[in-house]
């Protein structure tokens, strides 16, 4: 496991507010394990935010699904589905060359989780792209796995609460396919869609 704070952080709080509070927090917010509320969190989310990074190249981008998409399997590990999406794959090219990442969850709703409404998760990723780790996920194209290093809560102070958005449309259901977005017919890549829906 990587320290939870590193020397460029320990250089700030040193030169500027001292360690005394960030010591605090990662004696008694910081965990290695899921507790109860971090199920509970984790388990009606319907999106979260996944940084990445290579090298130079660094990505943070939106995943998002039904509730419940992403599945704590154990005691510090969870799992999410890859749908379908624009083909540059810059998440998990990053997750491919260097595994380690970063989830944020927040709330919008104003419900807390153990006085928090954002759930930090830093880990290790593995891309699972057998067909035995997809089956019974709609719309799945391969499924990601983490290994939890750092679980962490924070305070709600600047979060605002947001009424509760509809569902997207786009998003897998049993025996109904969704429909095309609209990037998809676009004048530049819309001959490529078309070609691939007459070869099927």
């Amino acid at each position: 496991m990587t320290d939870f704070y590193h020397d460029g952080m320990r250089d700030l709080q040193d030169r500027l507010e001292g360690r005394e509070v960030p010591d605090r927090l990662a004696e008694h917010r910081m965990r290695a394990k899921f507790n109860d509320d971090d199920r509970a969190c984790i388990n009606t989310s319907n999106f979260f935010f996944l940084s990445t990074a290579t090298n130079n190249n660094v990505d943070c981008s939106y995943k998002g699904g039904a509730e419940g998409f992403v599945h704590v399997t154990g005691e510090n590990t969870l799992t999410w589905p890859d749908y379908d999406g624009n083909r540059m794959y810059r998440s998990l090219g990053n997750i491919i060359k260097n595994p380690r990442i970063g989830l944020l969850f927040i709330r919008f709703d104003g419900k807390l989780f153990n006085n928090a409404s954002r759930l930090r998760i830093n880990g290790i990723a593995k891309i699972d792209e057998s067909p035995a780790a997809i089956a019974g996920i709609d719309g799945a194209k391969l499924l990601i796995k983490v290994t939890a290093e750092h679980i962490f809560t924070n305070c709600p102070r600047y979060i605002p609460t947001m009424p509760e958005g509809t569902e997207s449309v786009y998003i897998p259901r049993d025996g109904k396919i969704p429909p095309a977005p609209a990037w998809k017919a676009m004048d530049f890549v819309k001959d490529i869609f078309e070609a691939e829906k007459d070869a099927s």
